[in-house]
């Protein structure tokens, strides 16, 4: 009996000595065995979001972490337990039309994580994860089966009860480390799990819509900071009648299943570096004040959940608020929005030939004088192979855009779109973290920026006979659009770029073109600090090409800067900023549906005036303590149960070796 005792402990503790060999060299605390134990791996999540009647997005279906064995997807029907799903990009989209429409296998499902590939546009056709009519509830017309997205398959609408990951270049990277290393130790006993801890606290709290979680203070609305610029700056002292406004629009938001990574290179971060560009192009001519109407640009955010941002600029001009102190609704005369202009390239009939679409809402005598003005710009660049149409008559209207705003509140507003496409998107990534800076062609934005710029020009000048001499002299700075799109749709500057920190100190180097959350009570001079690294730019650099340069060019903003005709730009980079005679404004954008009233958000009851209020769906994003995904080996079940038992019988066996050995030299010392 004690002889099975001693091989029976030899087994046990040569089994310990084994599973920890080649380790004990190299640890030498706690956190040192924590890290040999556990992989941490890098990832974007998909999150929770909630409006007025549930939720979408992903969280852990608890208030509890989720712990399940990693398997690939093309072995998925081989299990029976709840799993972690790896998934490679191009399985992605299937992967989750099955989860749609089977429910078992859904349940089989304890998270996902994907792998992400550099080439990642060449394995895909197309992927869209939004709907094919984005934000249809919007539109200022009837048609809302319209398929404007067709390749759009509408599963970040989706409300998931599992954590999803897509995992960084760094993390897959990880990850397969990871599983080599462990395919290379692999025991029969021992399987690979993934630690998913995306705990949100509206699961936590039972609040599963904005209403309740408002209340219960477990989420924030979905927000942030628009931006608006006159060009001259606009003399609010001044006795003389207020010009009519030309109105220029673009956003600066996007969106994808992934909150960390909505790039939205061509939808619409193309329409926006458009827009900067026509902007700085414009600046550099003489005589702007002497032309008869306003020119004003604004950039707004929060569009793509529910034009947040053109909705609340409404209110705010409604209002007489400051944020929009020196424009009136009722001088806004026309509207010319700059949408998706990056893939005018592709849409060329000949070499290097860029086409661009001109969307307009009904007829008018002031939208057939946009269009007239976009077609002596095309004429007046006679270098260039550019082509602008009217979009074809068979469309239901505008596409996905903020003059839909504009349209719902004033539909005698006359407003064009300009697009690179026609009857649908040419985008095959809208709202896919794949729309990406791979994805746009810096010519085709240049040539929008172009045209836009003569445009506005011909516009705000009131007269037909605008000399192509005239025009010549408004070139745009291909240098400056090559940047703006490093700098914004990269990483490599990305915003530690030199034209960002000549007017700010970016917090990240990847520019994030998520809209975020409001973090504080709305202001027209909100906290810096909570205001995103991109509008914070925008204004900076809308703030100085469009001031009036001032006799003291050295005047520093540590005196004050005088009154609301000066702004104090640049002063993140030198802790001094120079006071500028500029007329630039941020504007809150949140949702009109909302309240914000001693520190809590309440939601208002719907106000039948309001067309897009009354389907507001009033998005928010669920609070959470910690984001994070980590992998590690455990034993199996069975594998444990078989070292209880033996654990067990083993203690059982040397209580009867010791019982047998006391008996035995109990005789032998009475026989002695």
């Amino acid at each position: 009996m004690a002889l099975i005792f001693f091989f029976l402990f030899l087994f046990f503790a040569s089994h310990l000595l084994s599973s920890i060999s080649g380790q004990s060299s190299s640890m030498e605390s706690v956190p040192d065995l924590q890290n040999t134990m556990y992989t941490d791996v890098d990832g974007y999540p998909c999150v929770r979001l909630l409006n007025l009647s549930g939720t979408i997005g992903c969280s852990n279906p608890g208030r509890d972490k989720v712990v399940a064995p990693i398997v690939r997807f093309e072995n998925v029907d081989d299990v029976s337990e709840l799993s972690t799903i790896l998934v490679s990009l191009d399985d992605f989209p299937t992967l989750f039309t099955r989860l749609s429409a089977d429910p078992s296998f859904a349940r089989k499902v304890g998270g996902v994580l994907i792998e992400s590939v550099t080439d990642s546009q060449k394995k895909l056709n197309g992927f869209s994860p939004d709907q094919k009519f984005p934000q249809a509830e919007f539109a200022p017309y009837h048609n809302i089966s319209y398929e404007w997205n067709p390749i759009g398959s509408g599963i970040m609408w989706k409300s998931y009860s599992f954590p999803v990951f897509l995992l960084t270049e760094s993390g897959t990277n990880t990850l397969k480390k990871f599983v080599l290393k462990s395919e290379n130790k692999k025991k029969a006993y021992t399987s690979n799990v993934a630690e998913f801890d995306l705990v949100m606290q509206t699961m936590k709290s039972g609040t599963h819509d904005s209403e309740s979680c408002l209340k219960e203070g477990t989420c924030l609305p979905l927000g942030g900071y628009s931006v608006w610029s006159s060009l001259p700056p606009i003399n609010i002292s001044s006795s003389k009648p207020p010009k009519p406004i030309i109105l220029t629009v673009a956003s600066m938001d996007s969106s994808s299943f992934f909150r960390d990574i909505s790039l939205g290179a061509d939808s619409p971060i193309s329409g926006l570096i458009a827009l900067l560009a026509a902007a700085d192009a414009l600046s550099r001519l003489d005589g702007l004040g002497e032309l008869s109407k306003q020119l004003v640009f604004v950039v707004f955010t929060g569009e793509a959940w529910g034009y947040l941002g053109s909705r609340r600029f409404l209110v705010e001009l409604d209002e007489h608020s400051d944020a929009v102190h020196g424009l009136n609704h009722s001088l806004i005369e026309k509207v010319l929005e700059i949408g998706s202009v990056g893939k005018g390239l592709s849409q060329g009939q000949g070499q290097g030939a860029k086409n661009f679409f001109a969307h307009a809402e009904g007829d008018s005598s002031a939208t057939d004088q946009i269009m007239v003005a976009l077609k002596h710009a095309q004429e007046s660049l006679l270098s260039e192979d550019i082509r602008i149409t009217s979009a074809s008559a068979s469309n239901p209207g505008i596409p996905p855009s903020s003059l839909m705003t504009f349209l719902n509140k004033n539909p005698g507003i006359s407003g064009v779109v300009l697009e690179d496409f026609d009857s649908s998107f040419v985008n095959k990534f809208y709202h896919s973290y794949l729309d990406d800076l791979s994805n746009v062609n810096s010519s085709a934005v240049v040539a929008a920026a172009s045209l836009v710029a003569r445009t506005l020009y011909i516009l705000a000048s009131e007269t037909n006979d605008v000399q192509n001499s005239t025009l010549a002299a408004i070139n745009v700075n291909v240098t400056l659009v090559e940047q703006l799109m490093d700098c914004l749709l990269d990483c490599d500057p990305g915003l530690s770029c030199e034209l960002v920190k000549k007017y700010i100190s970016p917090a990240s180097t990847c520019a994030s073109n998520y809209v975020g959350v409001i973090l504080d009570e709305p202001s027209s001079t909100p906290y810096l600090g909570y205001i995103n690294d991109v509008p914070r730019f925008i204004w900076n650099f809308l703030a100085d090409i469009t001031s009036i340069p001032k006799e003291n060019n050295s005047s520093s903003c540590q005196k004050g800067c005088n009154g609301r005709d000066e702004v104090c730009i640049k002063a993140e980079t030198d802790g001094k900023g120079v006071c500028a005679l500029s007329t630039t404004r941020y504007v809150p954008a949140y949702s009109t549906r909302l309240k914000f009233d001693s520190g809590v958000w309440s939601v208002l009851p719907p106000n039948s005036s309001d067309k897009m209020g009354v389907v507001d769906p009033v998005w928010t994003e669920s609070n959470w303590n910690t984001i994070g995904i980590r992998v590690y080996t455990v034993q199996i079940a069975a594998y444990d149960r078989v070292v209880l038992f033996g654990g067990i019988a083993l203690t059982i066996l040397a209580y009867l070796a010791i019982t047998v050995t006391r008996t035995f030299v109990a005789k032998a010392t009475k026989r002695d």
